[in-house]
């Protein structure tokens, strides 16, 4: 099995045909982006092409109800597979749902994927479906079928803890994911100020704990390849100095400190 790590362009701005250089250059294998920011689709399918860059877009459903966020999944992913992505990630419905609108909105979902013939990652992500250990396992549960893309960052902040004591859940999620976010979470937030830091050493080795067991799971089940991308984000979502203003490390730095890092942690692992 390979890695294969994806850039996200959360925080970085154009012209694109230098950030994609400036990527590639890297040893990153392709990028990670919204939806919304993926225009025009002529433009952005022959700069990946000329960097070499596969992509993954990422989309999000919206609406008021289980039927319009339903509606909204099929149009986003209808639009995202013109990419010709390796796979698309997803923000599922939202925190509010009640057990059977999450059934009955992963029911549809999943169907609409099943016709599609395309491969989603359902993140594991604040403010939607799957915010949380336990409703996740509930619907891991119910439907064979769902593949995540796991982010523990977001459980370790919901929770206010490392998450230790859910082990058999993060096992059964790592059995169903297809993708990585690796951004480090702590209890009081889901992006340490700097995963480089001594103080957050605790919390970097338990999110590496458990990308080890998506990993461990993924060879088991005989992928080829293993997709992380080290998704740490811009201001507001980086702490920042409250008087300047100033970020509390830098975006790039970061990034490419925890890729670089997986990518030589993954190869000891393969040998």
């Amino acid at each position: 099995m390979e890695l294969s790590l994806i850039r996200q362009l959360w925080g970085i701005d154009k012209p694109w045909d230098d950030v994609f250089s400036r990527i590639a250059k890297a040893g990153y294998q392709g990028v990670e982006i919204a939806l919304p920011f993926l225009s025009p689709t002529s433009e952005y399918k022959s700069l990946l092409e000329k960097h070499n860059l596969q992509i993954v877009p990422m989309i999000f459903t919206a609406g008021t109800s289980v039927r319009e966020h339903v509606s909204s999944f099929r149009e986003q992913l209808t639009s995202a597979i013109q990419f010709d992505p390796i796979l698309v990630t997803c923000h599922d419905g939202k925190d509010a749902f009640t057990a059977d609108d999450s059934r009955m909105y992963y029911r549809e979902v999943l169907a609409i994927e099943k016709d599609l013939g395309f491969p989603v990652a359902h993140e594991t992500h604040r403010g939607r479906i799957l915010y949380n250990p336990w409703t996740t396992a509930h619907m891991l549960d119910s439907f064979a079928d769902l593949q995540l893309c796991c982010d523990f960052s977001h459980w370790v902040c919901v929770c206010e803890r490392l998450i230790a004591d859910q082990e058999d859940i993060i096992q059964a999620c790592a059995d169903r994911a297809i993708h990585v976010h690796g951004r480090v979470g702590y209890a009081e937030g889901p992006q340490v100020p700097d995963p480089r830091s001594e103080m957050y050493r605790g919390e970097l080795e338990a999110h590496e704990l458990w990308w080890d067991m998506i990993w461990g799971s993924q060879s088991n089940r005989g992928l080829k390849v293993s997709t992380f991308t080290p998704e740490f984000g811009p201001p507001p979502y980086m702490q920042t100095n409250p008087n300047t203003g100033e970020p509390a490390s830098d975006l790039w730095e970061i990034s490419n400190w925890i890729a670089d890092r997986q990518r030589e942690r993954f190869s000891r692992r393969s040998h």
